[in-house]
């Protein structure tokens, strides 16, 4: 894929998305205008049906629009086949899922490992990725533990070092502490918010609980299939994320 520097990552111009036909017809997305670019922390939120989830699906390259275009860093991505889209996922994208995802019976590394067979990397030089994402996100420790030996906050911890793994231009974190505790949750936030301060990394999140939203840098509200508000959170400091240490 050709790389536009001076490009957003992620742009949305008069996105539309109809499920269904005729009477029966849905319309999930009604012209939807949405600019990303890099370095951002994108909180996405809105009510069932709001058309958030579709949007997420769009801009990672799950879903395709009926109508308008989406471009990532200047390329057009509503003229990508399916190979094409799939090599936009496996090389430009991580995805973090409510449900973590990890392959049971399969050590932490290994599952770390996987995105990284994909694209084709050597034994060696991916068994020492994994252990260094490891390491970045906590669980240096944890190398060899399986997905039933780890805490609900440390399997995430897993699936967000297996996101990473590949170096990603985007994280899309889809309701990522939707299965966790409050404790396990903040934990959660306090490392992706480390890994968009300090690393950079563009982070786009899908979410229904307003305090997980607190630690987004722009908080992106959707209702009934368009863009109600988008604004800088302001409440993006507070006190528990500039005294954590989730290393």
């Amino acid at each position: 894929m050709s790389e536009d520097d001076q490009a957003p990552v992620i742009a949305l111009r008069d996105v539309s998305r109809v499920y269904g036909e005729g009477e029966a017809a849905v319309r999930a997305l009604r012209g939807v205008d949405l600019t990303i670019g890099r370095g951002e922390f994108v909180a996405i939120m809105g009510p069932s049906g709001s058309g958030k989830s579709t949007a997420m699906n769009i801009i990672g390259a799950l879903d395709t629009p009926t109508g308008g275009s989406y471009r990532f860093l200047g390329a057009d991505v509503g003229g990508f086949d399916r190979n094409q889209r799939a090599l936009l996922r496996r090389d430009y994208l991580g995805f973090v899922f409510q449900g973590f995802n990890l392959l049971a019976r399969t050590p932490a590394v290994e599952n770390v490992e996987l995105p990284l067979i994909y694209k084709g990397v050597g034994r060696a030089e991916r068994r020492e990725r994994a252990i260094n994402t490891l390491k970045r996100v906590g669980l240096g420790h944890r190398l060899d533990k399986e997905p039933s030996q780890l805490s609900g906050g440390e399997q995430q911890r897993v699936a967000i070092a297996r996101a990473i793994a590949s170096e990603p231009e985007v994280l899309l974190a889809d309701e990522p502490t939707g299965n966790l505790d409050t404790a396990r949750s903040v934990e959660i936030m306090k490392l992706i918010s480390r890994l968009n301060d300090e690393e950079g990394l563009t982070v786009i999140m899908v979410t229904h609980e307003p305090d997980m939203a607190e630690y987004a840098k722009r908080i992106v509200q959707f209702k009934d299939g368009l863009i109600e508000a988008d604004a800088p959170n302001d409440a993006i400091r507070k006190p528990d994320m500039e005294q954590a240490d989730v290393r």
